[in-house]
This record gives structure tokens, C-alpha cells and sequence, in this order.
């Protein structure tokens, strides 16, 4: 007999699927606006682009799956490892997009004469394809081997069950809370993180000493070039910050439930740590529009053309039919 949803379960979805509504059209609205404008065609936006793609299948993906685990069916184990494993993956992959961001970002300032020669846009497409290629290799590592099949064996073995082996499926039910901790985050998100944050102080390093005196660089106004240069970097550093602010704190999470099983973690914790990281892809479209003007422009340029105008022009055509009438 299945539980019916409790109140906080329904609280949880609620707040779950309004942060998918809110990810999703704005995440394609970002892809939406670099396929359409001109001037959102270098490097940097197409690793953005990576990252919106990530973004919007938290929303359309990991988000639904996030609520079929919280409601906890009865499953075999591997069924529920497939549907613990997307997270991983996309968590990855945005985390190789910002840094791969973050190198651009350096690049742009550290050799601004010979960038066009050495980012092309080739070599971009296979820096991106590489950043896919890991992710789903580390996301998917519980689906190797590394996960708690063995333990939970061992463990209806001593309990003397010999029923079917199904399980009621919860995340750290089927994860290695040891993968978790010294694979995912020691190896896969702590280090890209700090190498990101020294890549950025660097970049802001050199924007200074360049700002501070005049040089020679691909603009015919240095000025006016390192400064257009400190306010985007400026604008993807929040999103890295606003990204690690969201993920380090279930991280944390996972870090206690590892080195103190007797800790208790309240569940409101758990419940908040996992909302800031499905939140985060709701968040960079906001930054983007509210720090970048190229993508401010486009929004606009798809509002006035796709809804706002279209909308007049056919009040417009619905009022000349009736006063031809």
C-alpha cells in the first residue's frame, strides 16, 4: 500500500517544481538569446550555453527525479542508482562550464592580441565536448561499482531475508557516502572551485595593472577595453560565487554524514541545502540579464519580437478586421 504525500512532502514539491518553472524558460531564454544575437557568438558564450543546457536539465530532469526520490518508491537498486546518477552528472558539467569560463576569462585579458588566434571556435567546441565527456564519466562512476550494493547485500544477508531485492529508493540509499566525499567533492569540486577563485583574483589582478597604465591590446582604447573586461568578469565571477554558495553547503552535509554518523543533521537542513542547489539554476539567467547588457539586449530583442510585439501586431490585425466588418 503506498503512504499517501504528506504536508512537507507537498510543501517540497510545490517549492520544487515552482524553481523548475522559473530554470527552465529562463535557461532556454539564455540559449535562445546566443543563437539569435551575433555579438553572443565568441568563446565565453558558448561555454555559458553549456551551462544553461545543464541548468535547464536540472529543471526538466533532475528536479522530477529529485520528487520521485523524496516520495520513495520501491525499486531495484540499479533503477534507483539511474535516477540518482543525473544530479552527479549535471553538477559536473556545471562546474567544468565555470571553469572553462574562467580560463577564457583569463585568457582575454593575459594574451588579448593573439586570443582570437588561440580560442577558436574548434578548439572551444572540443573544450566543451571534454567538459561532457568527464562529467557523465564522473557522474556515472556509482553506476561502475562505486556504490552501496555490496553493503546493502551484506546487510539482508545478516538479517537472514532471502526475499527479492528491492529497495525503497532514497539518495543515500544507493550512494557511497565515501564517493560522495573523497571522489565528488575532494577530487571533482573542491579543487576546480579553488582553482577558479585564484584564476579570477588573477584576472582581476591584471585588469588593474592594466587599467592602471596604458597598453598596447586589440582595442584601439585599452581603457575602454579591460574596463568592458572587469565588469564581465565581475558579473561570471557572481555566478561562480552565487554556485558555490548554493552547492558547498550540502557538500557539508555529506562531509558530517561521513566523518560523524552519530551526528544528527536536522532533515530542515538537508531540505535547504538541496533547494540552493537546484535554485542555483534559476539564478544565472537573473545575473545575466541584471550584469551583462549583450544579454540584456537580446531578452529585450526576444521580447519586443517573439511576445510583446506579436501580441500588438495581432490586437492590431483583430481591430482593422473589425472595423473593415
Amino acid at each position: 500500500m503506498e503512504h499517501p504525500i504528506s504536508a512537507f512532502q507537498a510543501a517540497y514539491i510545490s517549492i520544487e517544481v515552482l524553481i523548475a518553472l522559473v530554470s527552465v524558460p529562463g535557461n532556454i531564454l539564455v540559449i535562445w538569446a546566443v543563437k539569435m544575437n551575433q555579438a553572443l557568438r565568441d568563446a565565453t558564450f558558448c561555454f555559458i550555453v553549456s551551462l544553461a543546457v545543464a541548468d535547464v536539465a536540472v529543471g526538466a530532469l533532475v528536479i522530477p527525479l529529485a520528487i520521485i526520490i523524496n516520495i520513495g518508491p520501491q525499486t531495484e537498486f540499479y533503477t534507483c542508482l539511474m535516477v540518482a546518477c543525473p544530479v552527479l552528472i549535471l553538477t559536473e558539467s556545471s562546474i567544468l562550464a565555470l571553469l572553462a569560463i574562467a580560463m577564457d576569462r583569463y585568457l582575454r585579458v593575459k594574451i588579448p592580441v593573439r586570443y582570437k588566434s588561440v580560442v577558436t571556435p574548434r578548439r572551444a567546441a572540443v573544450a566543451i565536448a571534454c567538459c561532457w565527456i568527464v562529467s557523465f564519466l564522473v557522474g556515472l562512476t556509482p553506476m561502475f561499482g562505486w556504490n552501496n550494493l555490496n553493503k546493502m547485500r551484506r546487510t539482508q544477508e545478516l538479517n537472514g531475508s532471502h526475499t527479492e531485492f528491492v529497495i525503497t529508493c532514497q539518495f543515500e540509499t544507493v550512494i557511497s557516502m565515501e564517493y560522495m566525499v573523497y571522489f565528488n567533492f575532494f577530487v571533482w569540486v573542491l579543487p576546480p572551485l579553488l582553482l577558479m577563485l585564484l584564476i579570477y583574483l588573477e584576472v582581476f589582478n591584471l585588469i588593474r595593472k592594466q587599467l592602471n597604465k596604458k597598453v598596447s591590446s586589440s582595442s584601439n582604447d585599452p581603457q575602454k577595453y579591460y574596463g568592458k573586461e572587469l565588469k564581465i568578469a565581475k558579473s561570471l565571477a557572481l555566478v561562480l560565487f552565487l554556485f558555490a554558495l548554493s552547492w558547498l553547503p550540502l557538500h557539508v552535509l555529506n562531509c558530517i554524514t561521513l566523518f560523524c554518523p552519530s551526528c544528527q543533521t536536522p532533515h530542515i537542513l538537508t531540505y535547504i541545502a538541496i533547494f540552493l542547489t537546484h535554485g542555483n539554476s534559476a539564478m544565472n539567467p537573473i545575473v545575466y540579464a541584471f550584469r551583462i547588457k549583450k544579454f540584456r539586449t537580446a531578452f529585450l530583442q526576444i521580447w519586443n519580437q517573439y511576445f510583446c510585439c506579436k501580441t500588438n501586431k495581432n490586437t492590431t490585425s483583430t481591430t482593422s478586421a473589425e472595423t473593415g466588418n
